[in-house]
């Protein structure tokens, strides 16, 4: 599953947690900070994996649809087997079903099948309780067959943070009624809402083959796991597909989708591992002619991975789906992901990134959680920190090291963060609810403790040991012993250490450096801050990078004490020195270091964290008086990486110091013409923050810029100085398809004096995407306050729906806040009141209960 932590990550960090938590080498983390102690989370009771009292070999399912009561009408044909001892009754999860009938199903020597009637309770509407015939054992198998209604629908909704509803099945504008979304049915089966639309053992340590059967409308396009085996169109209009899959995976990760999409099939040629693969993008018409720019490197992520891991793409085909309303960030059924709507774009919106990150995310999970599948829910990051770090590989591979560097300190900042509230093992078995998992530790910090596996033994090793693992545990689950024991077969090493520290306990390395210069040597002082009565004392494997008349060395060293002293021999004082100098640790590093010393670390330590640092450290305005950091600013503008010019040039914002003329010449040639469209915008954000008119020829000439990102920009800039056409320009945008755009004219209208606009805003929202509503939100509260108590009475209905019943937690948020502007009108006071009580998202009565009073 996708991390959904950056979908909306910046009003997660502002409105969760009211502050912004930066770690190592990033902006405002500043090196005094220190861990005196560790918010531990509770424990909740200890969560083994499922019991094995039956293994569930193959499932078969015959499906239709009642759109308007939002059923499955089903039949499932389940195949068994004891798993060891002899067994008489078998528990099948199903949750909210209504069941017509449970039989046993025996194939006669002639062929026919026969049904016996099974007994049977559902009392609790969760699991069904069957009477087996005889007792069976585990040299036999047997079939049965379960004939039911399921009703996700009628549910009482769960959910988490990260999954935000757990119905399994999902009916989208089941009845027509909302003119600008598509019909689609599409099911979300992790952690286990699976058995809400089908009976199976829901559980991660299952592993079955499947058929599916879906009967609907002819107009329709289906999906699901394997191949298409078969379409028969029926008499009453209906049609029938039949999609197999002949290699066993877990149940949750069974899928099926229903709509009206385009099918854009692409492929990968043979190799003698494998045969020809067939690649396909499912997404709406609109989109259709996108699909290859939004998902067209797939076929050279299949190649990288198989490469990367050593092992072939086994599975059938593999298809991505985009869908309205997906209650998680993406999801990486067998041969079959499904993404959220975010995912799609037309070319243009691509010009200012791509979904590279989730596309091998999810497709790196068909080797780790599909085809080696985590045993448990407390194994998860075996499946996700795996396919986090899949998000640093391909970066490094198809972008270079630092964009990958990049990638993986936002990693870090995002562990960190969290962290600041919660500190747990990376493989945990105690917890209250298993979709606690699903957190910045199973992701982010996962995936950092990878790369720091990685460079602890090095690629070589860390690659034969994946491969090693993947191959043993084929088609199999696994545990964390199983991923050490592959490395220690491969290394040779006792590695216990190393997987003891960072996965089996919580908490992460705070370092200090303290540093003592001798004649002839340095002494560097280091110092684990980390709460040790929570956090172990970390044994560190790392390099400190010595530069001394202009020349670096490389020290490899280990650092295993709380306090340790390490000695290096230098000719003369050094100009710099990095400790942990490839920035594999896992926590932060508190190491002072003065202007000179971050100014020669720009220049000469070649890596993007190093870089980042030294421009982010030093970006306070007081430091650019120094014109040794102002020019290494302004050569950071120039930088070879996007990022580091895009800072740099955010640095200059209201900047009027010395050499101004050369600074905003060099932004207003980064405004134009850099390669990067975020470096483009980051120019003009910057002059406009110059406060005057100099630069409006620059913004207007920007609003033909081929990103959208620096139009939205520019016209923000451009109107704000309200220039003669600032009408005639606002009227050119105001339906352009992109939500930062409109959002831009929308500004303009919100602080105009014109207060006809109603329904344009209306019809605006009415149309615009989840993750542009939330900003057109606040613009168009802006535009209520100006507006008349009549046009603030007509909005309230429209707003109380949304803030109840938007498929987005943070729309719902941004329409309770507009809320929050009319509490004068009547009404409107315990309307807030009773949204917030009757909210279930996790996320969104937190933030509730933050900001009630507001």
């Amino acid at each position: 599953m996708c991390k959904i932590f950056r979908n909306f990550g910046i009003l997660l960090l502002l409105v969760v947690s009211s502050h912004w938590v930066l770690g190592q080498g990033s902006r405002a983390a500043d090196t005094d900070k220190k861990s005196t102690s560790v918010p531990v989370s509770a424990n909740g009771p200890y969560n083994p994996s499922r019991t094995l009292q039956h293994d569930l070999l193959h499932t078969r399912l015959d499906l239709s649809f009642d759109w308007v009561r939002q059923w499955v009408h089903g039949m499932a044909r389940l195949r068994f087997k004891p798993h060891f001892y002899p067994q008489n009754t078998l528990d099948v999860d199903a949750k909210g079903f209504e069941i017509k009938g449970v039989f046993l199903l025996d194939t006669l020597k002639t062929g026919e099948s026969v049904f016996d009637t099974l007994n049977y309770t559902y009392n609790d509407r969760q699991k069904i309780h069957i009477l087996l015939p005889r007792t069976y054992t585990r040299a036999d198998t047997f079939d049965i067959q379960v004939v039911y209604t399921a009703k996700p629908n009628e549910r009482p909704m769960g959910g988490s943070a990260a999954i935000t509803q757990d119905k399994g099945l999902y009916f989208i504008n089941h009845d027509g009624a909302e003119p600008n979304k598509p019909r689609q049915i599409w099911t979300q089966g992790e952690t286990e809402a699976n058995s809400c639309w089908f009976p199976t053992i829901d559980a991660p340590n299952q592993k079955m083959t499947q058929e599916i059967y879906l009967t609907v409308d002819n107009k329709y396009r289906t999906l699901s796991n394997g191949k298409l085996i078969s379409s028969t169109v029926n008499q009453e209009g209906t049609r029938t597909d039949y999609w197999r899959q002949t290699q066993p995976h877990a149940p949750y990760l069974a899928m099926i989708a229903v709509g009206e999409f385009a099918y854009v099939k692409d492929s990968l040629a043979a190799t003698p591992e494998r045969g020809p693969l067939e690649i396909s993008y499912f997404v709406e018409p609109a989109y259709e002619k996108s699909a290859r720019a939004i998902f067209g490197r797939t076929p050279a992520m299949v190649e990288f991975f198989e490469k990367k891991f050593g092992v072939p793409y086994v599975w059938d085909k593999y298809s991505q789906i985009a869908v309205r309303d997906f209650v998680t960030g993406a999801m990486e059924n067998t041969t079959a992901t499904v993404h959220g709507e975010t995912v799609q774009m037309d070319e243009r919106q691509l010009v200012d990134g791509n979904s590279d990150d989730v596309i091998s995310h999810e497709l790196s999970h068909h080797w780790f959680g599909n085809l080696t599948t985590a045993e448990s829910w407390a194994n998860l990051p075996l499946n996700e920190a795996f396919a986090t770090y899949a998000e640093y590989l391909w970066r490094e591979h198809r972008e270079g090291v630092y964009s990958a560097d990049m990638h993986g300190l936002d990693d870090l900042n995002q562990y960190i963060a969290e962290s600041e509230t919660k500190q747990e093992p990376l493989i945990r078995y105690r917890y209250t609810d298993r979709e606690q998992m699903f957190d910045s530790h199973s992701y982010a910090k996962g995936g950092r403790v990878l790369h720091l596996l990685r460079r602890t033994v090095g690629d070589e090793a860390f690659f034969e040991s994946l491969t090693l693992y993947l191959k043993r545990h084929r088609f199999k689950t696994a545990e964390l012993s199983d991923l050490r024991e592959a490395f220690e077969e491969v290394t040779g090493e006792d590695l216990n250490w190393f997987f003891n520290q960072w996965f089996l306990k919580p908490g992460h390395a705070v370092i200090k450096i303290e540093k003592e210069f001798k004649p002839g040597t340095v002494q560097l002082t280091v110092i684990q801050q980390q709460d040790s009565t929570h956090a172990p004392i970390y044994r560190l494997p790392v390099k400190v990078d010595i530069w001394v008349k202009g020349q670096k060395k490389t020290y490899d060293v280990v650092v295993d004490k709380a306090k340790q002293t390490l000695s290096f021999p230098i000719e003369q004082r050094p100009e710099l020195i990095v400790f942990d100098s490839d920035h594999r640790i896992v926590g932060t590093v508190e190491q002072e270091k003065n202007k000179p010393e971050l100014v020669f670390q720009f220049y000469h330590a070649d890596n993007y964290q190093d870089k980042y640092e030294s421009i982010t450290r030093l970006e306070d305005k007081s430091n650019l008086i120094d014109s040794t950091v102002r020019h290494m600013m302004m050569d950071a503008m120039k930088d070879k990486f996007w990022k580091i010019r895009q800072v740099a040039v955010g640095n200059f914002a209201e900047y009027d110091g010395q050499e101004f003329a050369e600074v905003e010449r060099i932004v207003q040639s980064k405004a134009r013409n850099d390669e990067k469209s975020l470096v483009r915008q980051e120019g003009i954000n910057t002059l406009a923050s110059y406060g005057d008119n100099v630069n409006d020829p620059l913004f207007r000439e920007a609003l033909n810029d081929t990103s959208y990102a620096v139009v939205s920009s520019a016209l923000d800039s451009y109107l704000l100085s309200k220039p003669g056409d600032a009408s005639e320009v606002a009227a050119r945008f105001e339906n352009v398809p992109n939500g930062d755009i409109v959002t831009a004219v929308a500004n303009f209208y919100a602080n105009s004096t014109d207060t006809s606009r109603y329904t344009w805003f209306i019809n605006k929202m009415n149309t615009m995407k989840s993750q542009d509503l939330y900003n057109f939100l606040q613009v168009f509260g802006k535009y209520l306050i100006r507006s008349g108590s009549d046009t603030q009475r007509q909005a309230i209905p429209m707003l109380e729906v949304m803030a109840r019943t938007s498929p987005a937690y943070f729309v719902r948020f941004g329409a309770y806040q507009v809320l929050g502007l009319l509490q004068d009108i009547e009404g409107v006071k315990s309307m807030r009141k009773d949204i917030r009580l009757s909210e279930r998202d996790p996320k969104l009565k937190e933030m509730y209960e933050q900001f009630k009073d507001f």
